[in-house]
């Protein structure tokens, strides 16, 4: 079940916002909470409710263990690395045995497949989660939870589980038993959740309908301008839908008076890579900031050993996004931007002006993107060596193509110019009028999201394949 869909919006949100504001118990709301969540991810592929189930039944015994083991700290730290591999061994078995597999037998000339193993829904996701739950826990940082159904709820929860953000227990510990929710929680939720879903389904779609002809159409017909074409509707796609997404899970959550944190920062404000990762799906990078930087030293020790993890960081990074060369090349590709300005670029570009620092990184998140969303490297191999080198586009076959294009066109002015925080510059004012204005601003846009939904193809969010 997706959020764009007309029996999310119709169906399971009415039936989970009405009863949950009828019950007056926390305890039974908690419970509605769980229960709603783990049918919202049942409902595509009931089989892998299990391996979540799984995952987080071995960090609720790993953290009862950790805890009785306090006084022994050998103990309690072999039993916290058993948690924590049990753990990372389920996400690695799912998404990448096939790709270790395929690379072995490539390389040693093996004959043998084995069968093809299906990704589960959200599995990187939810396994960061509980991985933060079990390395606070360690360390300290949090309280263990000793109700198994409230972690399951950590776990599960329906807004950020298949596409995040990806949700600290840190951050909802306390809000688990004792949030505050209101009526004005549901009218600002509700606000955010249109927001999101007029990124995807106005913006994010159409964007995507001029990357899609392109990059899955005949390489002959597009010339140079209309695959940088592509590579920057992309751009405005991937943005608009995953921040869509996240706006969508930030508000569905305050709904419930859940607290999420943001999850990006206008990124294409950016004047540097670096600066362009601190807006960037601030919870991915932020934990690999936290379990995995800050751990190996950070940038408290030499520069060598600094370059070595940036490169295992950003490595790790490209590898989570996906089980392919490309993803690899692309959280190395930002190794080696994020290096380059450190000790090269960073000082170039601060005596540029401010509009030429940022084009450098418009750009370079430009070609990033491509890294990203080509998985073979023929297409990849194409589509960078047509960038770069002149190549004629064949217009009228292009029009003739998709009568979609010039509709997709239209678009991403508007997607450019929202991808900036033109609104927030606007003056507010705190009167009844405005408050009216505003309210049926939101009513018709969740109208025309409903319009463009019943009229089009199913367009899943790009991070469900992660």
């Amino acid at each position: 079940m997706v959020f764009s869909s007309l029996t999310f919006l119709y169906l399971f949100l009415p039936l989970a916002v009405i009863p949950y504001y009828l019950c007056k118990n926390r305890t039974w709301r908690n419970g509605l909470l769980l229960v709603l969540s783990l049918f919202f991810y049942s409902w595509g592929e009931p089989k892998y409710l299990v391996m979540m189930l799984a995952a987080t039944a071995v960090a609720y015994l790993g953290g009862l263990g950790m805890e009785a083991l306090g006084d022994r700290p050998k103990t309690k730290k072999l039993v916290f690395v058993l948690t924590v591999l049990l753990v990372v061994a389920n996400l690695l078995f799912f998404k990448y045995t096939n790709f270790f597999w395929d690379n072995l037998s490539r390389l040693f000339s093996i004959d043998r497949t084995i069968r093809e193993i299906a990704l589960p829904i959200g599995i990187s996701f939810y396994t960061f989660q509980i991985l933060s739950y079990v390395i606070d826990l360690y360390f300290g940082r949090v309280k263990i939870q000793r109700n198994v159904f409230y972690l399951l709820l950590y776990v599960s929860f329906f807004p950020q589980l298949i596409a995040g953000p990806i949700v600290r227990y840190s951050t909802i510990e306390e809000e688990i038993l004792h949030r505050q929710e209101s009526w004005e929680d549901v009218a600002v939720g509700l606000k955010r959740f249109i927001l999101g879903l007029s990124k995807k389904v106005i913006l994010a779609n159409q964007a995507a309908v001029i990357a899609e002809m392109v990059y899955n159409g005949n390489p002959e017909v597009y010339g140079t301008a209309m695959y940088w074409l592509a590579a920057f509707a992309y751009t405005m796609q991937i943005y608009f839908d995953f921040s869509g997404y996240s706006d969508m899970a930030i508000g569905l959550g305050r709904m419930f008076g859940f607290h999420f944190l943001e999850n990006f920062n206008y990124p294409y404000l950016s004047r540097s890579a670096t600066e362009f990762w601190r807006r960037w799906h601030i919870s991915l990078s932020s934990w690999f900031r936290d379990y995995v930087y800050i751990p190996l030293g950070g940038s408290r020790v030499s520069k060598a050993k600094w370059v070595r993890n940036i490169l295992v960081v950003w490595g790790l990074t490209g590898f989570w996004h996906g089980a392919e060369w490309n993803f690899i090349l692309w959280g190395l590709y930002y190794a080696a931007l994020l290096v380059l300005e450190k000790f090269v670029l960073g000082r170039i570009l601060e005596k540029l002006p401010s509009v030429v620092q940022w084009l450098y990184a418009f750009l370079v998140v430009n070609l990033g993107w491509v890294l990203f969303h080509l998985v073979d490297f023929a297409a990849l191999s194409h589509a960078l060596h047509t960038m770069f080198v002149w190549q004629p586009t064949d217009l009228a076959r292009v029009l003739n193509a998709d009568s979609g294009v010039l509709m997709g066109l239209l678009y991403l002015p508007l997607c450019f110019l929202f991808s900036f925080p033109v609104f927030q510059k606007l003056p507010k004012k705190e009167t009844a009028l405005w408050t009216l204005a505003e309210d049926a601003l939101y009513g018709l846009l969740l109208l025309i999201c409903i319009l463009f939904i019943v009229s089009s193809v199913y367009n899943p969010f790009i991070y469900f394949r992660f």
